[in-house]
């Protein structure tokens, strides 16, 4: 499969994934803040939402253009990584419905784990695809404080958010944040 046909796919996904998360919002029955007021929890979990696939999209985006070649290897690790991003406007919804309520905070924060650890499983394979010395080699093979970091955050999270949702929501609020600038290890191995 080329690179190019792997990025179109998965580039769709994620423009449906987005279409689907704003899709969920609703209008408000009413013209007064009053009416808006109940919606406050739906929006801020799809704005947390967004910023996440936008994250996701745009680090998957940086890591298959670094990528020299793609072998069917890839194929099913990029498909899992997918499939736990498809459950982010489900949790997104039911987060937000239910205005951060801890069961529904855990699960988000499982979602949010099980997308992590696929995106660090598909970087591995693609990493094993390359040739030996490849710039996404380079790039990625050192270094990877904030992917254990984040890991760390959500795994936190889940049993956290039984205690005290806010925190939960905190912690996925953080690694949102560092995770906003693209990976800079494959920014400078692509403007080389």
């Amino acid at each position: 499969m080329s690179k190019a046909r792997l990025e179109a796919f998965s580039d769709g996904v994620f423009a449906i994934l987005i279409t689907i998360l704003v899709l969920e919002l609703k209008v408000p029955h009413g013209a007064d803040w009053a009416a808006v007021r109940p919606l406050v929890p739906v929006f801020l979990t799809y704005v947390l939402s967004f910023i996440y696939l936008g994250i996701y999209w745009n680090n998957h985006h940086h890591m298959l253009h670094a990528a020299e070649r793609i072998t069917g290897k890839v194929l099913w690790p990029n498909l899992h990584l997918l499939f736990w991003l498809s459950l982010v406007p489900f949790t997104t919804g039911w987060m937000g419905e239910n205005h951060f309520a801890p069961l529904p905070t855990a699960v988000y924060g499982f979602v949010l784990l099980m997308a992590g650890v696929a995106f660090t499983i598909l970087e591995r394979v693609l990493i094993s695809q390359q040739a030996p010395g490849s710039k996404l080699a380079e790039a990625l093979g050192g270094d990877d404080t904030k992917e254990r970091l984040s890991m760390a955050a959500y795994a936190a999270a889940i049993p956290l958010a039984f205690v005290n949702q806010w925190i939960s929501d905190a912690l996925y609020v953080g690694v949102a944040l560092i995770w906003l600038v693209p990976d800079p290890r494959i920014e400078s191995k692509i403007s080389r």
